[in-house]
């Protein structure tokens, strides 16, 4: 039987099937069953990784605490006369003598990033030797603190929560009516930044947005908040869940994937929906390596001819797993860029395939019919959102060395052309190692390598995917990527640009890149 993630090494055996005598060593390992060992039992080693391990905790901690003090550059939405207590959170005022300086609150929060990426490396390194109950514990605590944390950074809550209440109380459709037509009297509007852009958002993010607007602005921003942290941890666990199927080491999984503070401090930080996104993902191939892990070595049922087979009877998980690959994409688009290289594997698995399509087509069905009672026959916006570029993205440093001023029109079709032929490169991947996950993962590199609008979070997109590939080579790509980003978003570098003379933003297509972003944000 094919199987959905495994290597090319003649070595590598189906799920299930590890030799008779490393069976009880793997899945000790898989299912986190090594004897916990006290601190005082603990080797140099061991206890490095705590130490790592307390660093990115408080670190996490020190970011939130002078966030929440008062407004600053930490917290793009609050100013001088405008941060309520009920966004400042639970830990606002906590440090009355923080610096007010904002060269000093750059480098600060830059610097505790940089050593909370270091710790995060460390971790890494020391993760299959730590006991479990601490990895656990340390996640559970850096998601906490960034649940009660303001908003940081680069965030699009209020983004969220003013085109749903667009909808729900002012009755104008955010796929058809810019913000800037709403009463500007809303409390929402002033705390949103987008206001001459149509939603990019997917239909089924955006109806979870109507739902939360009878809670009120305050309470919609703190609803959102812990459901995207709940989804957070729950791709944690579905992680876990796949490395135990795999027969992978759980611990680095979930350290890669949860303790990562570009993650933490961009997306918990800023309260990302992309959160949502991943989760369905992941959950589309827990599923899927399920429903292969209980088929055993039968690709079809036995019984029944023809086509038929391939049909009856109905597999629920597979059902399951293509609608959550839709649900994903439903949610945030780029979900999507994963679908081919899903479908490609599973051509070897005539039935797993039946399956898997009928649940996207079932799902696609159902997210067309509630997209057409509550938008009609309009969809996101993401053209619009195509046409800007961050200064730092891949292909504007490309168009700043080839001497054209940036990214132009050329090289924005050019990158496109890169990202089309990478996806087929991992299709083509993907049918020969018969490895969806590494696949998915390299197309999502590729998808983040020649993206004009790239963000620091996005480095989720690969994170659970790397994490549990065999690949070293993709995990290495992912922890580059992640230096990648620090160095393009971190605010002290900004101040080193300026120091060594690189200003993009100067030439003139930066000029250009600047006035559509001012645009839309006015």
């Amino acid at each position: 039987m094919a199987s959905l993630s495994m290597s090319s090494d003649a070595r590598t055996l189906p799920l299930g099937e590890p030799p008779a005598g490393e069976a009880s060593a793997v899945r000790s390992r898989a299912a986190g069953r090594l004897r916990p060992r006290g601190l005082a039992d603990a080797d140099a080693a061991t206890r490095v990784g705590l130490i790592a391990l307390i660093t990115i905790v408080a670190l996490s901690l020190l970011i939130v605490v002078m966030a929440a003090d008062r407004p600053s550059i930490l917290s793009p939405t609050t100013h001088v006369d405008f941060y309520p207590h009920w966004m400042a959170g639970p830990l606002g005022g906590l440090w009355p003598g923080m610096t007010t300086n904002s060269t000093k609150l750059k480098y600060l929060f830059s610097g505790s990033v940089i050593l909370m990426y270091i710790a995060y490396l460390v971790t890494l390194r020391r993760a299959r030797g730590l006991p479990l109950r601490w990895l656990i514990a340390a996640i559970l605590a850096v998601h906490a603190v960034f649940v009660v944390a303001p908003p940081l950074a680069l965030t699009d809550v209020f983004n969220y929560i003013n085109y749903g209440r667009m909808e729900v109380v002012h009755h104008l459709n955010p796929y058809t009516s810019i913000p800037i037509s709403e009463p500007h009297s809303d409390p929402s509007y002033i705390l949103s930044n987008w206001h001459q852009l149509l939603s990019p958002y997917g239909p089924l993010f955006t109806l979870l947005t109507f739902a939360v607007v009878p809670l009120g602005v305050a309470a919609s921003f703190w609803a959102l908040k812990m459901i995207l942290a709940l989804a957070s941890l729950g791709t944690i666990l579905l992680v876990w869940r796949c490395a135990q199927l795999l027969g992978r080491d759980g611990r680095t999984a979930i350290v890669l994937v949860g303790l990562n503070p570009i993650v933490l401090v961009w997306g918990l930080g800023g309260d990302h929906n992309d959160f949502l996104m991943v989760f369905f993902i992941m959950l589309g191939f827990y599923l899927l390596l399920l429903a292969q892990s209980r088929e055993g070595a039968a690709d079809v049922p036995a019984g029944g001819g023809g086509a038929r087979r391939w049909l009856l009877p109905l597999s629920g998980i597979e059902i399951g797993a293509g609608a959550a690959f839709v649900t994903a994409t439903a949610i945030k688009a780029s979900g999507g860029v994963l679908l081919p290289v899903v479908l490609v594997v599973l051509l070897r698995r005539p039935r797993s395939l039946v399956q898997v399509v009928l649940g996207m087509a079932l799902a696609s069905v159902l997210v067309g019919a509630l997209s057409l009672m509550a938008f009609g026959l309009h969809i996101p916006d993401l053209s619009t959102q195509s046409r800007l570029v961050t200064n730092e993205s891949v292909p504007n440093l490309l168009g700043l060395a080839v001497g054209a001023g940036g990214e132009s029109t050329t090289i924005h079709t050019l990158m496109s052309g890169v990202l089309a032929l990478s996806l087929l490169a991992c299709c083509w991947l993907a049918w020969r190692r018969r490895d969806a996950i590494t696949a998915a993962g390299w197309a999502s590199v590729a998808l983040l390598l020649t993206l004009s609008w790239v963000l620091p979070w996005y480095v989720l997109w690969v994170l659970p995917l790397a994490a549990l590939s065999r690949s070293r080579a993709l995990r290495s790509a992912t922890v580059l990527l992640g230096v990648y980003l620090i160095i393009a978003w971190a605010p002290a570098s900004g101040l080193l640009w300026s120091a060594i003379g690189f200003q993009p933003e100067k030439t003139s297509l930066g000029r250009l890149h600047e006035r559509w972003v001012r645009e839309l944000l006015h």
